[in-house]
């Protein structure tokens, strides 16, 4: 896919995880975003990134990777029709529409397999940035879990679940 005539979003490949790790590891060391240790190996890391049921991909700009997403199932069963994403841009590239760009493709691309919504479980709550973008994407907070974030810096912060229909006109 090819977003303003310069970003092209393709599924991420092993060759990919150099570029994969040089955004994640600064984001999951700083301990401010994601629910993952901040001391997690580069192995692990990438482990957890293309495990199934998730489906990796990599915006790119002139062959640099500049933002990473993945996306697949939330949970199994009776709720499998509901997707589950998550993103990260390469500090560089923030406020360029990459991640308005990932979270534009992870929409088209669950609605083409078939998912009927998109659900973010863990959206800390101080990370304005996301929330702001995830709003303006079209999705709703549908919840809020007090204190279910240690963050480094503020402490006990509320994480937010965030909802979007990919049924309806707007999705």
């Amino acid at each position: 896919m090819s977003v303003g005539g310069t970003t092209v979003i393709r599924p991420a490949t092993p060759d990919d995880h150099p570029a994969i790790w040089t955004i994640l590891e600064p984001v999951y060391r700083a301990g401010e975003t994601y629910c993952i240790p901040p001391d997690i190996s580069r192995e692990a890391a990438l482990a957890d990134w293309f495990a199934a049921p998730f489906t990796a991909f990599v915006a790119e700009q002139d062959g640099r990777v500049l933002g990473i997403s993945h996306v697949g199932r939330n949970r199994p069963g009776p709720a499998a029709h509901v997707a589950n994403a998550s993103f990260a841009t390469h500090p560089d590239a923030r406020g360029r529409g990459i991640a308005r760009a990932l979270v534009t493709h992870a929409k088209d691309w669950a609605r083409g397999q078939g998912f009927r919504a998109m659900q973010f479980n863990f959206v800390v709550s101080t990370n304005a940035d996301a929330v702001h973008s995830w709003q303006k994407a079209g999705f709703d907070i549908v919840g809020r879990l007090p204190g279910a974030f240690l963050h480094p810096q503020h402490g006990y912060v509320d994480a937010l679940v965030m909802f979007h229909d990919l049924t309806g006109a707007d999705a």
